[in-house]
């Protein structure tokens, strides 16, 4: 295959060639989120945050709301760590109970000095009181902050590996303040679903990826979990020897093994439409960044944590994808008291600038709109 054939198929996989491949309203999102195998959140909020941007991008219509509804109301999505913290569609939840055990089970330096009595008196105390934040904690003895990112109450550090151990969920969000529920009690479960196996897992992570990326290698399928290859390896193998599979060598790049489904072979090239998106640096298309520069021969900068006079694109620079080509990245800042959206640097990755700019433009415009639709002052968690 040569690369624009396994472009396209990218590009398909991710659902960024239509106008609304998932329809709209909560179950849209829901869609989404079980298409692209999870939906990155992240803090940084000069823009709005990147799993709101992300939905939007695929579903137009796309208000926070929905992620609320789907989330608290159906409970159709939730919240856990895949390479980051992401939402994830709650029928995926048996495949992330092995690691839930291993925090049960196995001491994690995170969470070093956590007392059992604490971790049983939390549970505990949401039991008989009902969901609550951090904010809702007012008797712990603050402490000095360990990172940046930490928090002076002992208690976030109990409720984070309740989270992590599965015996809490978040069952609400707003900005990044979290409200823990019990699991069992959120979901409404007797019984909680069974664990899958290795190979189970490794199923799913093959199929997660092949769902959401079209042609696939080790790595791309691994994307943070590389200790999960062996086993995965194993599953491609039986994969191929059924037929379900088929080794696939990309123009260029014959040393790196990839595989497709036969429909995707079937298919053939077909050059997008110039739908043009401006993408969140967290978009599943752009975060596997070795991926994305050996597909479309562009190497994203994330540069929020480097020093201003060292940064190129830009602070939080947004890759902008026409058709099946990232032609520039624009640092963009929201000024929410004024109404508009602020570009900080434009950085063109094409020469072609005169014919596309207007249809840049009036993406621009769009995302403006969907910034202040959806500008709100957000609590943040302590």
């Amino acid at each position: 295959m040569t690369t624009a054939q396994v472009r396209a198929a990218w590009l398909h996989a991710q659902r960024l060639d239509a106008v609304a491949p998932f329809g709209e309203g909560p179950e849209a999102t829901r869609r989404a989120v079980a298409h692209l195998g999870y939906v990155q959140i992240d803090t940084i909020h000069v823009v709005e945050r990147s799993h709101h941007h992300i939905l939007h991008t695929r579903i137009p219509s796309y208000s926070r709301a929905d992620l609320e509804q789907a989330q608290s109301g159906e409970k159709s999505v939730f919240e856990y760590w895949t390479h980051a913290l992401a939402y994830v569609a709650t029928e995926d939840w048996r495949f992330f109970m092995p690691a839930m055990e291993r925090y049960s089970t196995t001491p994690h330096p995170n969470f070093a000095g956590v007392d059992p009595k604490d971790y049983a008196a939390m549970l505990e105390r949401i039991r008989k009181d009902g969901p609550l934040s951090i904010r809702d904690i007012d008797d712990d003895v603050l402490v000095e902050k360990t990172h940046l990112w930490a928090s002076r109450k002992p208690s976030k550090r109990v409720l984070r590996l309740a989270f992590f151990a599965g015996d809490l969920v978040i069952s609400k969000r707003a900005g990044m303040l979290k409200t823990y529920e019990l699991t069992n009690r959120h979901f409404g479960w007797r019984k909680r679903p069974k664990p899958a196996t290795p190979t189970q897992f490794a199923e799913y992570m093959l199929r997660r990826a092949l769902v959401s990326q079209g042609v696939v290698s080790l790595d791309s399928i691994c994307y943070g979990n590389l200790a999960s290859k062996p086993q995965v390896a194993a599953v491609i193998e039986a994969a191929v020897q059924r037929k379900r599979l088929v080794p696939v060598r990309v123009e260029g790049f014959e040393k790196v093994a990839h595989w497709a489904e036969p429909a995707v072979l079937e298919a053939g090239e077909t050059m997008p439409e110039p739908r043009v998106h401006i993408l969140s640096p967290f978009d599943p298309l752009v975060i596997q960044r070795k991926r994305l520069e050996m597909l479309f021969g562009y190497a994203h900068r994330f540069e929020a944590y480097v020093p201003a006079a060292k940064r190129v694109l830009g602070y939080f620079a947004l890759p902008v994808l026409v058709g099946d080509e990232i032609v520039a990245a624009i640092d963009l800042k929201t000024d929410r008291q004024a109404g508009k959206l602020l570009v900080q640097k434009w950085t063109w990755i094409t020469d072609r600038r005169a014919d596309l700019k207007p249809a840049i433009d009036e993406a621009l415009t769009r995302f403006e709109r969907f910034q202040m639709g959806s500008a709100a002052a957000e609590p943040e968690d302590v």
